[in-house]
């Protein structure tokens, strides 16, 4: 394999308006594109990240919950870096969204901390 890098990821939301929101107006993605596909009763929204194409968020009629703990097999989290981690997550609770302790990695020494999206998945801030 030559693998060049994360092309994107995938994620299929609950409720499309209120992941849109948290995506675009809470954690600053800009949009690529939103599709609403008819015959899937079906949107899809292309998020940008500095520029860069990385989500596509999903809504599907009647789409199964997914367990979502740290521990569960399967995507255990998203990561996304920071310069700040501190200001990061001022940022973040002041728009509501609620973290974890910030915690350091014993390995790297680096700071880090976890919160989530409307479904519960989880997602990182890493500082750099």
């Amino acid at each position: 394999m030559n693998f060049k890098k994360i092309h994107h990821i995938a994620i299929i939301c609950s409720d499309f308006a209120k992941s849109k929101d948290f995506y675009v107006n809470k954690l600053g993605f800009e949009i690529k594109q939103e599709i609403y596909r008819e015959e899937r009763d079906s949107y899809k929204l292309d998020l940008m990240l500095n520029g860069e194409y990385i989500i596509e968020l999903f809504s599907f009629p009647d789409a199964p919950e997914r367990p979502s703990y740290p521990e569960a097999q399967g995507l255990r989290h998203l990561a996304f870096e920071v310069d700040d981690l501190k200001a990061s997550v001022e940022e973040l609770n002041e728009r509501g969204i609620i973290t974890e302790e910030i915690r350091t990695d014993p390995y790297t020494h680096k700071q880090f901390t976890f919160f989530e999206d409307p479904d519960g998945l989880p997602l990182e801030i890493y500082e750099r």
